[in-house]
Formats: C-alpha cells, sequence, structure tokens
C-alpha cells in the first residue's frame, strides 16, 4: 500500500469490478492488450479464458513460482491489474511485469506507483534480480511510466507479441536490483516531487499581484 494506492493479489470475488472496469475500458485497452493469434493448421483452436478460467490459471502459475498476479486499488476501488510474469530462476532471476489500468484515473501516478511497488516487492521480497517492461513503441503514457520510474531502454524486440489482430513490435525496457538499492518507490516519490517543484516553478504559475 501507498496512500491511496493498493497492490494486492487478484481474487475470484474480484469478478464483478474487474468485469465491469474492463469492460468499461474496452476501446481503451484494445491496442496495447494481448491477444489469442489464430489457429495455425496444426495448432489447437484457443480462445479467451472467462475469469474464473483467468484466475484459476494465474494462481497454478503463481504457486509454480512463475507469476504473481496482482490487482490495482485506487481510494478502495479496483482499478487495474499488474501481472509479473515469466518468472525464471537459476543463474537469470527475472520476470516482465504487465499492466493496465482504469482510463478514469489515468494520469494521477496510479500505474508507476503500483509498478515501483511490485519491483520493490520483486527484489526485496521474491528475491529477484531483473525486472522487464515490454511495451509497444506507439504506446506513449505506458512508455512515459518506464522513463518516470528511470527504466533503461534496452532495444526493439520485432513481432514480439500478438495485439489486436496482428503481431506487434515492441521496445524493452529493464532495471537490475543493482540500480535501485534504495528501493524504486522512494525513488519515484523523490522524481515525482522534484517534477512537481519544477512545474510550480514554471512562469505560469507564478503568483500574480493584485
Amino acid at each position: 500500500m501507498d496512500g491511496d494506492i493498493v497492490l494486492r493479489p487478484i481474487k475470484l470475488r474480484d469478478q464483478k469490478a474487474w468485469r465491469e472496469v474492463n469492460r468499461r475500458n474496452r476501446d481503451w485497452l484494445r491496442p496495447w492488450e494481448a491477444t489469442i493469434p489464430p489457429p495455425t493448421p496444426a495448432g489447437p483452436i484457443t480462445h479467451r479464458p472467462t475469469y474464473r478460467q483467468m484466475v484459476r490459471h494465474l494462481r497454478s502459475e503463481a504457486n509454480a513460482g512463475r507469476m504473481l498476479p496482482f490487482v490495482i486499488e485506487y481510494q478502495g476501488r479496483l482499478v487495474g491489474q499488474l501481472t509479473v510474469a515469466g518468472i525464471t530462476w537459476g543463474s537469470m532471476c527475472s520476470g516482465h511485469v504487465g499492466y493496465w489500468v482504469d482510463e478514469a484515473v489515468a494520469g494521477r501516478g496510479v500505474v508507476p506507483t503500483a509498478v515501483a511497488m511490485a519491483v520493490d516487492h520483486c527484489f526485496r521480497a521474491v528475491g529477484l534480480h531483473r525486472i522487464e517492461v515490454c511495451i509497444r513503441p506507439e504506446n506513449g503514457p505506458s512508455r512515459r511510466v518506464v522513463e518516470k520510474l528511470g527504466f533503461r531502454e534496452e532495444g526493439l524486440r520485432p513481432r514480439y507479441l500478438h495485439i489486436d489482430g496482428a503481431w506487434r513490435d515492441h521496445l524493452v525496457f529493464a532495471l537490475t536490483a543493482e540500480e535501485v538499492p534504495d528501493g524504486l518507490l522512494g525513488r519515484w516519490h523523490r522524481e515525482r516531487s522534484r517534477r512537481e517543484r519544477a512545474a510550480h516553478e514554471l512562469p505560469g504559475n507564478e503568483r500574480r499581484g493584485p
């Protein structure tokens, strides 16, 4: 928890709130949300899972140590989802973060705060060493999230994920534990305060005389 923002495990009883937020944001999320590609002649036909199927799969992967599935709450209301997936142990100790949020709370620092909390949990409690975020080049809001948090841009993965009917390129951003020895959330708070001070110091915000 950080102020009004809570990151907690997803639950079956979140179904009603999750479906309402996801349905209301269909158009907002469609260009960025992973989809299932058409079946190949030799491949199985797959369908988008129901909410309950999704949660059971996420729980199974979490129990196997391969995933950390969360929902994001803001001011007591479910507003999005964050998942640390693709967790690999051994000599890599890595995972990648994916997220979505209600358009109604976009721009309020909800996602950067949630990502920072997740990264700190992964580095400090779980024991991972590296976290990636992969983002479509066209996704300006999501790129601003990793920019605010100080993720490094590492390059392009061509046709990395199937999204909105086609295989889409993604930029790779990453952090390692050594880069945030004092925690990412603390660094994000300092950066946010710096940005707010800079905004107040702009000429347009100067106090006017009577």
